[in-house]
């Protein structure tokens, strides 16, 4: 049994981050769906937001039932079903089978991911805001690695292979995650089915609007990089590499931005921060060169690796303490629906109105949710994490 909690949360970071990994591939390939299958950007679009619908549905209907006992079984449950949505995304060659894929990818991960950060936060309850930290760390390397994995394969052994090779990676995982050593909740602890009951909650609803601006840009950026330097006729490597290279500042200071916003107030953090990345999405459609773009990527990596994990410390600040997974299902789940509908109206803007309009648009509407989810906060906008002994008494 693992029973040291550095390495039960090497295991719980390891498994984010393959799940990352695989949307990570398949964010740098949408080009070559596009050239090779004939996907039109629009259908890109809908293939980037059909995971992120998925993912809300089980992250809003499933996170629940880890705060009921049965974390471990959602964890490799969401392992598997990822497995076979990457097989099937190394298959597949219509829009149909990718969509399938998709949305076998995007439930593994909405099933696994609450679980996740409920293990984390009960596990080490004082350094709450460093933990979350390393798994946003995790969450971005992986996504980051996809890319790398990407460049290194797809040449030699087509579309095919990163796409595989992340299968039996996530495969190898699995007997870790089952003898992983945690205590999981009472089976009657949560009587609640659902997570949407939460948001009556004012406080905590503002943490998750302000959390929907981080996957508006998201889905933004997701859905159009790859498709916007091939349009500037940057190199394959810019291209892939540059999301590396952008993802790097996220890994390094994602547990030094989680001590900053449990020190100076989560919800004051990452308003600041989201404001920032407001600015630098608006410059992403003014700029006419793909180098410039990547040399506001790393200025805007070093703004978020410092601000975003905030919004999950916002969370945990002020939901009920027996409903951890809950909320963060909740505040997942949404996030996730944002940024599938951003990425759906981001192809179709992008396709319609072109790259200035669309990054404008994104830009006006993150300063309109960290306006309207800070309101939300009230007094808790001021305040700053003390959830060592609720979460430790919960």
């Amino acid at each position: 049994m693992i029973t040291d909690r550095r390495r039960l949360l090497a295991v719980m970071t390891l498994s984010l981050a393959l799940l990352a990994a695989g949307y990570g591939v398949m964010f740098t390939v949408l080009d070559d769906f596009r050239d090779r299958y004939g996907i039109s950007e629009s259908s890109l679009g809908l293939i980037v937001a059909t995971g992120f619908f998925l993912s809300f549905i089980g992250q809003i209907t499933l996170a629940p039932l880890a705060d009921r006992g049965h974390a471990r079984s959602l964890m490799i449950g969401g392992l598997l079903v990822d497995i076979v949505g990457l097989i099937g995304m190394a298959f597949g060659t219509t829009l149909p089978a990718l969509l399938i894929a998709r949305v076998l990818m995007g439930l593994g991960t909405g099933m696994a991911y609450p679980a996740i950060k409920r293990v984390v936060i009960l596990a080490d309850p004082d350094h709450l805001g460093q933990n979350l930290g390393v798994l946003l760390s995790a969450d971005v390397a992986g996504f980051a690695c996809g890319p790398v994995v990407s460049a290194l394969t797809v040449g030699s052994f087509g579309l095919k292979a990163p796409f595989l090779i992340l299968a039996v990676l996530t495969l190898s995982v699995i007997p870790f995650v089952s003898r992983a050593a945690f205590t999981e909740a009472q089976a009657n602890a949560s009587p609640e089915r659902f997570a949407i009951d939460l948001l009556r909650f004012r406080p905590l609803a503002g943490a998750i609007v302000i959390g929907m601006a981080v996957f508006l840009m998201v889905g933004t950026f997701d859905a159009l990089w790859a498709v916007m330097m091939d349009d500037l006729n940057a190199p394959v490597w810019m291209a892939n590499v540059g999301i590396t290279v952008f993802a790097l500042p996220l890994v390094v200071l994602g547990p030094i931005g989680g001590r900053i916003a449990q020190r100076h107030g989560p919800f004051r953090v990452s308003s600041l921060g989201l404001t920032l990345g407001a600015g630098f999405i608006f410059c992403y459609g003014q700029l006419p060169q793909a180098w410039m773009l990547l040399a506001v990527g790393m200025f805007h990596a070093l703004n978020d690796g410092l601000t975003i994990t905030g919004t999950g410390i916002a969370v945990g600040l002020v939901a009920p303490t027996e409903r951890l997974a809950a909320a963060q299902g909740l505040l997942g789940g949404v996030q996730t629906l944002t940024g599938g509908l951003a990425a759906i109206g981001a192809g179709w803007s992008y396709e319609h109105f072109g790259r200035s309009t669309t990054f404008a648009t994104s830009a006006a509407l993150m300063v309109a949710l960290v306006v309207v989810g800070s309101r939300l906060s009230g007094p808790a906008w001021h305040h700053r994490p003390r959830l060592d002994a609720a979460v430790t008494a919960a």
